[in-house]
């Protein structure tokens, strides 16, 4: 949910969506539609798809029990080496390496001082030698949280990293019309495009006619003529 998505609007949503779907059998067996009205403001509905299939799995492959295994979580669906990684200290607390954001920001203030472009490859090797291998998880906390302060008091840090890139505003974006438009789709089931066109008249009919096309897919919809379903 964090991922290119602000702390502030994830808070609520992610307290709602446990509450919601507090396990991984709750996760499975609920329809998608209702995953994905759980998961709306968030952006990136794919996520909350990829999710809802990882609960799947683990209950039909795994008897509900979730691998602590990096290159078994990496076969999940959108889980990449950084996030099967945090998976494995934060859930299992045992020491892995991994780099986000926040971890990102702590090493370059303290080992790359006015230096640019700096590549987590660059990064790594110090991450080895410094992390607490006996206490990971409260570590990784810990080294976060400091990385929340100094982007307080240094908000640039992260511009030094090869890494960086400006997150684009949500407001006006296609994922915000994403969102609009499944939501839409969510509790009317099936529309004629027309009433598409004329719930959403602010937006261009162009992006409108690629954004459906994005989520036909994706597999979120089924166009067919003058109709548009969510299935």
């Amino acid at each position: 949910m964090l991922q290119q998505t602000q702390t502030g609007r994830v808070t609520e949503k992610f307290l709602n969506f446990i509450n919601r779907f507090p396990n991984f059998h709750a996760l499975s067996k609920a329809p998608l539609e209702e995953v994905l009205k759980a998961w709306q403001g968030l952006g990136y509905n794919r996520r909350a798809v990829a999710l809802k299939k990882i609960a799947e799995s683990v209950i039909t492959e795994y008897n509900g029990v979730l691998p602590d295994s990096i290159d078994t979580l990496k076969t999940f669906p959108q889980i990449g080496h950084n996030t099967a990684s945090s998976i494995v200290t934060f859930a299992f607390n045992k020491p892995t390496i991994f780099i986000e954001t926040n971890i990102r920001r702590v090493y370059i203030y303290f080992f790359f001082s006015g230096k640019n472009s700096i590549s987590d490859k660059e990064i790594i090797p110090i991450l080895e030698k410094t992390m607490d291998k006996e206490y990971p998880r409260n570590w990784y906390y810990g080294l976060m949280d400091y990385g929340v302060m100094l982007k307080k008091v240094h908000p640039d840090l992260n511009k030094q990293s090869a890494h960086y890139r400006k997150q684009a505003l949500f407001r006006g974006s296609n994922r915000e019309i994403r969102g609009k438009i499944l939501k839409f789709l969510i509790n009317n089931k099936l529309v004629k495009k027309a009433d598409i066109l004329k719930e959403f008249k602010d937006i261009p009919p162009e992006k409108l006619k690629m954004v459906l096309t994005q989520l036909e897919k994706e597999k979120f919809i089924k166009l067919e003529k003058d109709l548009v379903q969510f299935v």
